[in-house]
């Protein structure tokens, strides 16, 4: 092999991997569930919107919904463009092959057409990453692109590491080469995806993205940070940790719909808090409930008693020295 990324195999890492490879078995067993198609098309939604929200456009997840509808919808023609060019690179996400440099050009000019002339087409000229005025970034000279890219794609169908890690170091390694005139972004946050799903396909529909979003300002610091150590290790770590808080989101909904669904109930936001609460720690008091929730403790003790009623939780010994068993 040519050549090896710099990075660094942390215990951090090694835990986070054996973390998601078990909540990832659960996942799959869910996800096989035909119940859930709707599910997968609303994550997929949430993803399109959070990749493309990262790189300023404005369309809301209903308005997203509308344009995959084919429904007319009033925007900037740009951002519409957009959506619809994200739509066709992810529904053809189960057909990409990670180790194929040509299917990453074919994602690009699918992600990129009517935006920029040069959609599936590496760069010619020099590229800089701004924050305002200031230069974080200078990309790698033009002329370097096809061979970095050539390299990188070897290694990554040589190489024997994890394929969390291997997705990990492309996506940093391909945002550093920074390949593409525009659209390296969103390229790049799928190109992981494509990686992800070969080793697992629930990882097809998992909206990573949207917590990438909501820690948008983390994720840049993330990539810069890594740019300043000359490793992606301190990249590696973060997606591990976002991708790792997105299976136990979506495992810790799917539990609260499969109770939803035995005992026809459905939780209101302040059950859900509690249920949560009563998870994290089984002997918390009401009290405790009250300052963490913000509700008066009597309506913590209206709540608790309807989900007892209800068979979703249950007091295991006293008062004074038992504590919580939530049934799922």
């Amino acid at each position: 092999m040519s050549y090896t990324p710099p990075y660094k195999i942390t215990a951090n890492a090694v835990n986070l991997i054996a973390e998601i490879s078990e909540k990832v078995g659960m996942l799959t067993a869910f996800s096989e569930n035909p119940l859930h198609i709707e599910l997968r098309k609303k994550n997929r939604i949430k993803t399109i919107h959070s990749s493309l929200a990262i790189e300023n456009n404005s369309l809301t997840i209903d308005q997203i919904t509308a344009i995959i509808e084919g429904k007319r919808v009033l925007g900037s023609p740009k951002e519409i463009q957009e959506v619809k060019n994200a739509v066709q690179a992810y529904d053809l996400l189960m057909e990409l092959n990670p180790y194929k440099e040509k299917d990453l050009l074919k994602a690009h000019s699918l992600m990129m057409t009517d935006l920029v002339s040069t959609s599936g087409v590496y760069r010619k000229t020099g590229v800089g990453i701004f924050n305002g005025k200031d230069v974080i970034h200078v990309a790698p000279p033009a002329q370097r692109v096809p061979l970095l890219m050539s390299e990188l794609f070897e290694w990554l169908k040589k190489s024997k590491e994890h394929p969390l890690i291997k997705s990990c170091v492309f996506h940093y390694e391909f945002e550093y080469i920074h390949p593409f005139e525009d659209g390296n972004g969103r390229t790049g946050r799928l190109w992981q995806t494509v990686i992800l799903k070969k080793w697992k396909p629930v990882f097809a529909w998992l909206p990573v993205e949207t917590l990438v979003k909501k820690n948008q300002k983390a994720y840049y610091n993330a990539l810069n940070v890594s740019d300043e150590n000359a490793d992606s290790t301190v990249f590696i770590e973060f997606m591990l940790n976002l991708i790792n808080d997105t299976i136990s989101d979506i495992l810790e909904k799917q539990s609260e719909e499969k109770f939803s669904v035995k005992f026809s109930v459905k939780f209101s936001v302040n059950q859900k808090k509690i249920l949560s609460a009563l998870k994290n720690n089984p002997y918390i008091t009401q009290t405790e409930l009250s300052e963490i929730i913000g509700i008066s403790e009597k309506s913590i003790n209206a709540n608790m008693k309807k989900l007892q009623k209800s068979d979703i939780i249950r007091r295991i010994g006293a008062d004074k020295n038992g504590y919580w068993e939530v049934l799922f």
